[in-house]
């Protein structure tokens, strides 16, 4: 047995090789479609850990959170702080195409302050833009591609439902999407049916809303209730299994 070991041939399957008679096909390399790919450290950190950002930490009985505060230049300058504003800085007068693709680009942070900051701030923001959200959409798409692609359950989950929100957040913002579903929509068709297999157990993930498959079919279905007539085709062209939530 052990001489026969030896003179065994690992061979790739459907080549020359494989056709011999020591030869032993082995099988294909396992797919690493589901692995994670792990992120580079985002600008969104570098730029906090420069002081460019205007947060800071807020620590609470009920949790942490964040505070608003002036940006630097501000400071410098000594600029009055408008009346009534909440933690110093009023969220709606910020330079929207500076910040919110900033604060996009740091959901691929799984660390803490960085993702706090990130995923807060991105909630803050969408809450009180109006329509300054509608002309960053471009630059955001970015961003949102790479926090999918890198396949973290985490990341992908802040993801998921801060597109929720976004679709949300104004007029116009879910027919905007629309032509960059092709960008977004690759990682969704792979995650889309991936669901736990628990039996008669619990899944608790269900009850914190970290259930990707689940996330994912919610977010389809609002991205056709607010995509406009455009939606449902250019969804189906990605994700072929997808039924419309409108018709059926």
């Amino acid at each position: 047995m052990s001489m026969r070991r030896k003179t065994e041939l690992n061979a790739e399957g459907f080549t020359v090789k494989a056709t011999l008679k020591n030869a032993v096909v082995v099988g294909p390399r396992a797919s690493r479609v589901f692995h994670e790919c792990p992120a580079k450290p985002s600008t969104f950190r570098k730029y906090y850990e420069r002081g460019e950002l205007p947060i800071a930490v807020k620590h609470e009985n009920r949790g942490n959170s964040i505070a608003w505060k002036p940006p630097a230049f501000c400071l410098a300058r000594t600029c009055p702080r408008p009346a009534g504003t909440k933690d110093g800085v009023d969220v709606e007068t910020l330079d929207y195409h500076h910040y919110l693709p900033l604060f996009f680009d740091g959901l691929t942070e799984t660390a803490f302050p960085y993702e706090l900051f990130a995923r807060q701030g991105i909630h803050d923001m969408l809450d009180r833009g109006g329509p300054k959200i509608l002309p960053v959409i471009p630059q955001l798409i970015m961003p949102i591609r790479n926090a999918l692609n890198t396949r973290n359950h985490q990341v992908m989950c802040t993801t998921v439902k801060v597109l929720q929100h976004l679709v949300m957040s104004a007029d116009k913002v879910g027919e905007a999407l629309v032509p960059y579903f092709r960008q977004i929509l690759t990682v969704f068709n792979l995650f889309k049916n991936k669901r736990k297999n628990l039996g008669d157990g619990i899944d608790y993930d269900q009850l914190e809303k970290e259930d990707i498959g689940k996330l994912i079919n919610e977010t389809l279905q609002i991205f056709e209730r607010y995509g406009g007539p455009d939606a449902y085709i250019n969804i189906k062209y990605m994700i072929p299994t997808y039924q419309s939530c409108l018709t059926n």
